[in-house]
């Protein structure tokens, strides 16, 4: 994320008066909102660039207004860990060390508990000079997606806020190689090096996930899936929504009450989505995880962060239990049983508090005993875990056991962060061991009846599917943050340098699905399809029992049925909580510079921007010959939630700033029925439901990222030069319709 110094120019806010009144700030719009913000990310590893920034930073102090928060004892809990010390900036943050946990809870609720805009807006600037960078990052960004005034405002992607943990430290190494040499080139080494320069004077470099030197085992062939930087950034933006530490009384949202069943659901549909990458590269079921034996498939992230610190491997064979963690793996072996115990005897009881785990509403009890945390009923008392989160001893035991480390010094595996841990192989079969808690629990619950499943009048009499293709195309990512400025590039508040990284990813024809639906009555309905395998690694099918948790939710959408004969036509692009290519932030300053109302981008531009699944992964790779799997679609009468304004659904609402990160939780119905239960076959299948066969071919081509190291050829820079409408397009022979206005590259 790199700020044009003419943009800047032509801002009218804060930097132009470096002192602001509070009524100034409070009364700022949605658009001066924004770009404080963006202001306040920005080159975060950097002294601040901007004055009204530095001004409000140095000279606000947090001892002298206590007054200005909600809750007092939030300022005291502050000030004295101040005293004691917060974490050095510089220092790697991670959340899986008790002391920078507690920390950072502190930050974020000092910025969520101010009062008004401009006290959140101080704090925030004093902290930017004051705290650790990733805290920082960390405690603003979840802030700015729970306050109720800062609705509207849309975050930089992780990945340009913080590159390290996106790209490959080599990759990074070659661009502060060309910072150092401002920008001189040995012509004749370009090509070995993966390194171009265009007429723009901006500097390509080429991250090559092809490269098998980082390669310890077949678990690498999925490494363009689990690496890729949306799907990493969704992980990362699901958790800032549904923080796991966050306690019920700082929720405010309404859907917020089915929070941990929305957690447990979306962790299900990571693994499914993981298993069917897997049968498209010929793997088999995802390993479970055991702490008796060792670890097979390693894993070398090849990251090095902003500090040197590099990100630790695991090889192959790696021994879990050893003598320094034997006394963690019996703590969690005793939590896994206690509520293996609970779910099969229906309930437990934790500081004088029952919690039963009988029915299909008691889901929010199960996901905060595996996920959260549970405390004591005397709000008065000091809350004492009585659960200690159990998913991060999980990744402490696994991820090297970073609880070890010093007061200060953490070095941190791939799983201690949100924005990395999906790339390491053993985080699925960690989430498999949790998951399995969650199947329990629903397998203990009864099968849904015929009366149920069934729809009166309703039913699906045709399935039409374009043909699914899959392939791989580039994309460029902006790490200029990642490289230090000069003295000169922090006054000018602009690097004279534009780096940008060339990645590989997986991609899809755009298709559409035509439904026909007949109905004897209009009525609302939820139209749900999902989309799972048919056969197994070796070809064999797989029983509907088995294979029902490896569906994932494709689209989700609410209709209004007529009657007669109704024609539904979904295209992917339309599908829902999906989000396209993210705009570059260079970009973006250009685009929020020449609007006056930022409402006229939320609806096209930005839609999902924080909660959405990468559109370009909806399908699995699949194989060249076709690979065969199972569409399911159930049609089911709307039971809306109550007191819930449907109106805030329709994308058309210059107003709607609100991203829905799942359409369904309108309605009353479990999250990912009803495949979420056990099957009695006998009773499963009505009218109102269909299974169809689809086949989802790969297209391969010819890439140069791979043949690079074997011919030194680079080619298709000129993707960068592109004219807007022809941008999207890429060395691939596919016909496809333009995705305007994402990722302009117009510098």
């Amino acid at each position: 994320m790199k700020v044009l110094l003419c943009v800047l120019g032509l801002i009218a806010l804060a930097s132009a008066r470096p002192e602001l009144d509070d009524t100034t700030i409070v009364n700022w719009d949605v658009k001066q909102r924004q770009m404080f913000i963006l202001k306040l990310l920005n080159n975060i590893l950097q002294p601040c660039m901007y004055k009204d920034i530095e001004e409000i930073g140095k000279n606000f102090k947090i001892e002298d207004n206590v007054q200005l928060y909600g809750k007092q004892d939030v300022v005291k809990t502050f000030l004295s860990r101040t005293k004691e010390g917060f974490l050095p900036r510089g220092e790697v943050f991670t959340l899986h060390v008790d002391r920078q946990l507690k920390e950072v809870v502190t930050l974020f609720h000092m910025l969520y508990y101010a009062k008004d805009f401009a006290t959140f807006i101080k704090t925030a600037c004093w902290m930017r000079f004051y705290v650790n960078e990733g805290m920082f990052v960390y405690a603003l960004t979840i802030a700015v997606r729970h306050r109720d005034d800062c609705k509207g405002i849309i975050l930089p992607p992780p990945y340009e806020i913080y590159p390290y943990y996106f790209v490959r430290g080599d990759v990074i190494q070659k661009a502060y190689w060309l910072k150092m040499k401002k920008g001189l080139l040995d012509r004749k080494l370009c090509d070995f090096y993966g390194i171009k320069k265009t007429d723009k004077d901006v500097y390509i470099i080429d991250e090559n996930v092809f490269d098998k030197r980082v390669w310890l085992n077949d678990e690498d062939r999925l490494r363009y899936f689990t690496e890729d930087i949306d799907l990493n950034t969704y992980y990362y933006y699901f958790h800032i929504d549904y923080p796991f530490w966050m306690k019920d009384d700082v929720t405010t949202v309404k859907w917020m009450d089915r929070r941990w069943e929305m957690t447990l659901y979306v962790y299900q549909q990571i693994l499914a989505r993981y298993y069917l990458e897997r049968l498209s590269n010929g793997l088999g079921e995802i390993p479970l995880l055991s702490w008796n034996k060792p670890i097979r498939k390693g894993y070398w992230p090849w990251l090095k962060l902003h500090n040197g610190l590099e990100l630790p491997a695991r090889w192959n064979d790696h021994i879990v239990v050893k003598d320094d963690n034997i006394k963690i793996v019996k703590l969690i072996q005793d939590y896994e049983k206690i509520i293996n115990d609970a779910i099969i005897k229906g309930f437990v009881e934790i500081n004088g508090k029952r919690f039963e785990l009988t029915e299909p509403k008691h889901i929010e009890n199960l996901g905060k005993l595996i996920y959260g945390a549970v405390y004591k009923n005397d709000m008065d008392r000091t809350r004492v875990e009585a659960y200690r989160y159990m998913l991060i001893l999980m990744k402490a035991v696994v991820g090297l056991n970073t609880r070890a480390s010093d007061k200060w010094f953490v070095a941190p595996s791939v799983l201690d962060s949100y924005q990395t841990a999906l790339r390491d192989p053993v985080f699925y079969q960690l989430q498999k061991r949790l998951c399995y808690l969650f199947m329990l629990f629903k397998m203990r619950l009864p099968s849904y009846t015929h009366e149920e499943l069934y729809f009166p009048g309703v039913k699906i009499d045709n399935i039409v599917v374009d043909k699914l293709v899959t392939y791989f195309d580039d994309y460029l990512m902006d790490i200029t943050n990642a490289v230090t400025f000069t003295e000169d590039e922090l006054k000018k508040t602009k690097s004279d340098m534009t780096f940008l990284v060339r990645k590989r990813r997986l991609n899809h024809r755009e298709f559409k699905m035509t439904f026909d639906i007949m109905s004897d009555k209009a009525v609302d309905c939820v139209v749900r399809v999902f989309l799972g395998p048919k056969e197994d690694n070796f070809g064999r099918l797989i029983d509907i029992n088995t294979n029902r948790v490896n569906f994932v939710e494709l689209d989700t959408f609410l209709y209004k049925l007529n009657t007669g004969k109704n024609t539904i036509i979904r295209n992917s692009y339309d599908m829902h909580n999906l989000v396209r290519d993210r705009v570059l932030m260079t970009d973006f300053w250009k685009k929020i510079d020449t609007i006056t109302d930022i409402k006229d981008l939320w609806w096209k531009d930005f839609k999902n921007w924080h909660t959405g699944f990468p559109t370009r992964l909806v399908l699995p790779k699949g194989t060249t010959g076709g690979m065969k799997f199972l569409l399911y679609v159930i049609v089911t009468p709307l039971k809306m939630v109550d007191n819930m304004d449907i109106t805030m659904l329709d994308d058309k609402r210059k107003d709607r700033v609100m991203d829905w990160r799942s359409t369904v939780l309108l309605d009353k119905m479990p999250l990912g029925f009803p495949l979420d239960r056990t099957i009695d076959v006998a009773k499963f299948f009505t009218p109102n439901m269909k299974f169809v066969d689809v086949m989802i071919f790969h297209k391969s081509q010819v890439c140069d990222m791979k043949t690079r190291w074997d011919k030194y050829v680079l080619r298709n820079y000129d993707m960068f030069d592109r004219a807007v409408e022809d941008r999207y397009l890429t060395d691939v022979d596919i016909n496809m319709k333009n995705d305007r206005d994402v990722n302009v590259f117009d510098l």
